[in-house]
């Protein structure tokens, strides 16, 4: 009988570098061994196998190394007004090497197997120690036929064995087969030791979805997993830049404390801290509280508060719309009894706090702080006192700050022109404003939409509508206007009476994908026709809203009710919780590209959540469609700049996607996708998650297992759609080439937005096989990659 420990830590740290140890290298002396019989009388029955600390699997050196600088920075975000203070909180790699030491902490976690030598048939020794051998060989659709064949004599104790031959040999995803291959036999009984094993190997490999995987079996058993197993899968979901991840983290250690009642290490505080303050987009208050939850457990602990945690908290605050100054102050003045010395970082969020609070005697004292620093003042921290002075009305003062910003800096920056634009019209100084929108011009600076909305506001405010007209052509020229600032100049039409122009424009934004019209722009020009006593027209508005599912403003409702009376007609209500089909085939695609689903702990509510990229363009173009389509499923919002990140409503209509696409939590690919695969579902697929190559192929993102892949890639193929696939990660890489790209594109042409197609369209047309030209193509594997 041999009993192996779940882990093995080395209490010694010297190198950088996350280890974790096999219990050989060479997998010949460990076939050999398995053949090998000696007489059990010549030795001990009972032996116990150990990690050897000198044979060690260790994470790649280019990622240990992008992780070892330790610094704080101050960084401008390209396309914002926003400044992101970048702090480090000490290297992810000691949150790796302290693993080691929890041993000493961990709940014993043994599994207990025979030795082969042990078992009394002969024919079970050869077939187990042959199984040994070939399994690590084969990939995973043959693992399971192997292990299907093996059915009649392999038992519980045989598969487990064989699970942990190939965690020894470094085979740690094929001991994950064997495993999930056991869990669906009618003979199996969970083991925790097996479990926590495979977790802790899996996750130190960043395989975070599968040590997912076997951690929330332990979890479905009733059991709380080991100290290193919550340590680890925190550690690898933070190792991971995939969307999602660092929520997962945040979630994973939120129950090692709460329900494990474990007390982690202060590296594991200190790497959670810094992918926290290091996330893309501005804070949230969620982020604050999670924050706020590692502050705590780091204090209550006993463990050392660092200077960087109390700056990133204070920083965190002072990103919020409501600053919390009180809460500020408190963490300032621990900051003082600790010792640390508030540096450039903080007095900058402070005077953003202050700003937000207009409080101008607490930012001119926080000014003169800054200064007395001696190291230099950044441009963040003019824009933060111009908005102090804004908030109390003295934009004079403001404007002498703005140039104080060009003296300092040589010149103001985007977010300087953008701040004293906005205060300047909001005082509606108006000849200010035009001078400093001409300035801006004139710097050959972009981004200019920002000022020249703010410039139609006051226009429209002070009834100057000729001008608000001008400034409306004049932004068409110089940048690519956005819904808010089409609306601003239909409601100037309506309010003059120019409806026909403002039919006119109202017709462009519906016709233009990029713009397009929301409840805002259709409610201002149904009541320029009911106003004006156009009927017919406020009839066909009507029925567009009743299409689009928009909610008809209540004043002009009764107008409405008493003009479809007359026509014996009954009003109908625009709202109506269905799903249509297009939005269903719509959702299969972007489901497929990587959308996620989230469940309350019922699973009777569901809620879809909707993420674009930033800086992808026809993601730019596509957030304005999805946003528009989806609208009645999507919580009101007063806002007309719609985020890149947005979700609808909690309903039990997206059950079906959520019980087939995201079951337990996780992307999966469904068994009847081959039945949902609609040329409309595959257009919204490309448009949300896959790309043109360099040589015009297209290639198509997609998450899932192998099994599932498949399935996507035989219905493909019986569309006449040949394809290839790489695996990279835990994403799988379709790839449509030559004349396939051309097939693919002419099925689902009809259904991509118009603004897309330039840049989807492949560089093949859907040619007969026997067409002569032939074209260079990047090559794609026909196999899949053993990464996860």
């Amino acid at each position: 009988m041999i009993a192996t420990r779940a882990c093995d830590f080395s209490s010694a740290v010297t190198i950088p570098i996350f280890n974790f140890f096999s219990l050989s290298l060479n997998p010949n002396i460990i076939h050999s061994s398995l053949i090998h019989h000696r007489s059990s009388s010549s030795r001990r029955s009972l032996r116990r196998l150990s990690f050897s600390r000198n044979e060690t699997q260790s994470f790649p050196l280019s990622f240990a190394a992008s992780h070892r600088s330790s610094r704080t920075s101050v960084k401008h975000v390209a396309g914002t007004n926003q400044t992101i203070e970048v702090y480090d909180f000490g290297d992810l790699e000691s949150a790796r090497n302290d693993l080691r030491n929890v041993a000493s902490r961990r709940v014993e976690t043994d599994v207990e197997v025979r030795e082969i030598e042990d078992l009394p048939e002969e024919w079970r020794r050869s077939k187990l120690a042959w199984l040994c051998k070939e399994v690590p060989s084969h990939k995973a659709v043959t693992l399971v036929r192997l292990l299907n064949a093996q059915k009649k004599w392999v038992r519980q104790e045989d598969a487990t064995y064989i699970s942990l031959h190939c965690t020894r040999i470094r085979e740690n995803e094929t001991g994950f087969r064997v495993y999930r291959w056991m869990t669906q036999q009618n003979w199996y009984r969970f083991d925790f030791g097996l479990a926590t094993k495979l977790a802790d190997f899996l996750g130190k490999e960043r395989k975070f979805t599968k040590c997912r995987e076997v951690f929330d079996d332990i979890m479905n058993q009733g059991r709380v997993p080991s100290e290193s197993t919550f340590h680890i899968l925190v550690v690898a979901y933070l190792s991971s830049s995939e969307e999602g991840c660092f929520q997962e983290a945040c979630s994973v250690y939120n129950r090692m404390i709460q329900l494990g009642g474990y007390k982690p290490r202060l590296s594991l505080h200190n790497s959670l801290f810094r992918a926290l303050v290091s996330k893309q987009g501005g804070p949230s208050s969620d982020d604050v509280k999670q924050a706020e939850f590692i502050f705590h457990n780091v204090v209550t602990t006993g463990l050392e508060v660092q200077k960087d945690i109390y700056s990133g908290l204070v920083w965190l605050h002072s990103c919020q719309d409501e600053v919390d100054i009180e809460r500020v102050n408190s963490l300032r003045e621990e900051m003082r009894k600790a010792g640390f010395e508030e540096s450039k970082e903080v007095v900058v969020s402070l005077l953003r706090a202050y700003a937000k609070e207009g409080g101008v005697e607490e930012a001119e004292r926080t000014w003169l702080e800054l200064l007395g620093l001696d190291c230099g003042v950044p441009s963040q921290a003019f824009v933060y006192k111009m908005e102090a002075y804004a908030k109390v009305g003295d934009f004079a003062r403001a404007l002498e700050i703005f140039r104080e910003m060009e003296k300092h800096l040589g010149g103001a920056t985007v977010s300087g022109y953008h701040k004293i634009i906005e205060v300047v019209c909001k005082v509606h100084q108006a000849e200010l404003a035009e001078s400093l929108l001409e300035e801006f011009v004139e710097t050959g600076k972009k981004q200019l939409l920002p000022s020249y909305v703010e410039i139609v506001k006051m226009y429209f405010g002070l009834d100057l509508h000729e001008k608000l007209e001008m400034a409306f052509v004049e932004c068409l020229d110089k940048c690519q206007p956005n819904q808010t600032i089409y609306n601003i100049y239909l409601d100037s039409l309506v309010n003059v009476g120019n409806l026909e122009k403002a039919g006119d424009v109202f017709d462009e934004m519906n016709n233009n994908v990029a713009i397009n019209v929301n409840a805002r722009s259709c409610n201002t020009v149904l009541k320029g026709y009911l106003d004006s006593g156009n009927h017919v027209k406020a009839k066909k508005i009507y029925e567009l809203m009743s299409l689009k599912k928009y909610e008809v403003e209540s004043p002009l409702m009764e107008k409405l009710d008493y003009i479809l009376s007359l026509v014996r007609k009954e009003v109908k209500k625009p709202l109506s919780m269905k799903l249509s089909k297009e939005q269903r085939e719509v959702l299969v695609g972007l489901l497929l590209g990587g959308l996620r689903v989230e469940s309350d702990k019922e699973r009777k509510s569901h809620k879809i959540m909707f993420e674009f990229r930033e800086k992808s363009q026809a993601h730019l173009i596509l957030k304005q469609h999805i946003h528009d389509q989806f609208r009645e499923w999507l919580p009101h919002s007063k806002e007309d700049d719609i985020p890149f990140e947005f979700s609808s409503i909690s309903h039990s209509c997206f059950g079906f996607y959520a019980d087939n696409f995201w079951p337990n939590g996780r992307p999966e690919i469904p068994k009847l996708i081959h039945r949902w695969l609609l040329p409309e579902s595959l257009a919204y697929w490309y448009m949300y998650s896959g790309y043109r190559t360099s040589s015009g192929d297209i290639i198509l993102r997609l998450k899932g297992t192998v099994e599932g892949v498949e399935k996507v890639v035989k219905a493909l193929r019986a569309k006449s759609i040949e394809c290839r696939v790489k695996k990279k990660g835990n994403v799988f890489w379709i790839g449509l080439q030559g004349t396939n790209s051309g097939l693919f594109w002419k099925l689902i042409e009809p259904h991509v937005l118009e603004d897309m197609k330039d840049h989807l369209r492949p560089a093949y047309e859907a040619t007969d096989n026997d067409g002569n030209k032939e074209n260079k193509i990047e090559t794609f594997d026909t196999s899949f990659d053993k990464n996860d």
